[in-house]
């Protein structure tokens, strides 16, 4: 597939599992391609655990003023009309308070078991976790958008090696090679991208994949 193609097939992938009206909060880099991809009729609620309710999109370079508005990564952002900023903590009783209907983050690790591990790699310097831990239990859902492989090594793995972010936390993990579903007997793989057979996502996935017969193309 070409890499240039990817993260915007995934962003887009990722977009279909919103709903009108939902609030949703969206981690850094590739999450935050998907409201450029939002169904017609589909409206959400942008949170920022940095404490904005109604995030707008992404401004252009001459509309940004990283002084005043960014997002929870640091990047310039935006308000949308009706939206307001909030203090940290009523950003964070509105996630602990499941409030917060889905959240769609990038992955370092995931396993077979749910675990998540998203925030550091022992031994390189990270600005911490921000609001992870938290997103990824108090949202009602999880969605991991990711790349299936990193430099060709396995992220979807039958156990998780780093630091764990959360256990048993992620509801469904979208990559360019499918759509994969979390259930308490293991990865189903429920959609994949026709450019891949179902062999060889298995090849590029440590975990067993369950591999139904109905599996349809990714929408």
């Amino acid at each position: 597939m070409d890499r240039d193609k990817i993260k915007d097939f995934i962003a887009r992938r990722a977009a279909m599992e919103l709903k009108d009206g939902d609030i949703v909060n969206l981690g850094i880099g590739l999450p935050t391609l998907i409201p450029s991809f939002l169904p017609e009729g589909v409206r959400v609620v942008l949170h920022g655990e940095n404490g904005i309710i109604g995030a707008g999109p992404k401004p252009g370079p001459d509309e940004a003023q990283p002084r005043y508005v960014t997002d929870a990564g640091g990047k310039p952002s935006s308000v949308a009309p009706g939206g307001s900023f909030i203090d940290s903590c009523v950003s964070f009783g509105l996630i602990r308070g499941g409030h917060v209907d889905c959240t769609i983050l990038g992955a370092l690790e995931v396993d077979e078991k749910g675990n998540l591990a998203n925030w550091i790699i022992p031994g390189e310097k990270v600005p911490g976790m921000g609001g992870a831990m938290d997103l990824v239990v108090g949202a009602k859902k999880v969605i991991v958008a990711m790349e299936h492989t990193a430099k060709g090594k396995h992220k979807i793995l039958r156990e998780c090696r780093l630091p764990l972010t959360a256990v048993s936390c992620v509801d469904l993990i979208i990559t360019e090679m499918g759509v994969m579903r979390l259930t308490d007997g293991g990865i189903l793989l429920t959609e994949y991208n026709p450019e891949f057979t179902p062999e060889e996502i298995q090849a590029a996935t440590e975990a067993e994949l369950i591999i139904p017969d109905d599996i349809r193309e990714m929408i």
